[in-house]
């Protein structure tokens, strides 16, 4: 196969690719606490026709400045998630939390297996259990008493509530956040959640406002922080380069083609 052609078809790929995350990003641009992808690309091996340094000829000892290296092409790498912060969002709903720094909230699945996520539009299940939007229990659990009155939610994480006849509040539980060493790391599983790896790290488990934790901020939500902008003139420099690729595969078969019809 022509090389020229091998080339064009991989930067061809790689931008499918990079729009495939722009696309992905951009559907997310509404989903609560979603983290922007960022398509990598690593070049591909290249085939050393002359080494830098090389001696110039036999008979002489000085040597060639530069090398005769000829690429093979891009590849994809990866996605990486961008965990900065989103802006918070007023909702007034008493379950709402958003998430003020680092840090993810703790789900159970259903087999009991911890779940990470910062979308805090938590709500209560037929048992006054705190649930996400999904039904999966928070973790550590925490009970609401059906008779409650008014619901409220400290910075620190602390959970009170205030019961009918009572004017001191009572405190039913107390949040706990998670924080990782490389969140970037993290196995994105869909419904908002993502799952440890060894790429991430071990979660360091702490209260909200201690240990570079998040604060908890009650009646909000974090939103996306997918910059649709960036995105879109993201998705132009993907059409246009993928163009360049497609019009470098023509002209490697037109050329081709006089080759084939000169000779």
């Amino acid at each position: 196969m022509n090389r020229a052609l091998y080339i064009a078809k991989t930067g061809l790929e790689a931008q499918q690719f990079r729009l495939a995350a722009i696309s992905n990003n951009l559907a997310n641009a509404n989903t609560y606490a979603y983290k922007t992808g960022r398509a990598e690309f690593n070049d591909l091996l290249y085939q050393n026709v002359r080494q830098p340094g090389a001696q110039a000829s036999l008979e002489e000892s000085s040597t060639l400045p530069s090398g005769l290296q000829l690429g093979t092409g891009v590849k994809a790498i990866g996605v990486q998630k961008i965990h900065t912060q989103g802006n918070i969002m007023v909702t007034e709903n008493q379950l709402d939390m958003a998430l003020d720094g680092k840090g993810f909230f703790q789900a159970l699945d259903q087999e009991g297996n911890l779940m990470y996520t910062r979308d805090g539009s938590f709500e209560v299940n037929q048992n006054g259990d705190i649930v996400t939007s999904s039904g999966y229990l928070l973790e550590p659990n925490i009970n609401i008493p059906i008779e409650v009155t008014d619901i409220s939610i400290s910075r620190d994480g602390g959970v009170f509530v205030t019961l009918p006849g009572n004017v001191a509040q009572d405190q039913v539980g107390q949040l706990e956040l998670a924080t990782f060493i490389n969140p970037a790391g993290l196995e994105s599983i869909g419904g908002n959640f993502y799952m440890e790896t060894t790429a991430s790290g071990a979660p360091n488990v702490n209260n909200p406002q201690t240990a570079e934790a998040a604060a908890i901020i009650q009646g909000a939500l974090e939103s996306s922080n997918v910059n649709t902008v960036e995105e879109l003139i993201g998705m132009i420099e993907a059409q246009r380069t993928y163009e360049m690729n497609s019009k470098a595969i023509s002209a490697a078969d037109g050329m081709m083609q006089y080759l084939n019809n000169n000779t």
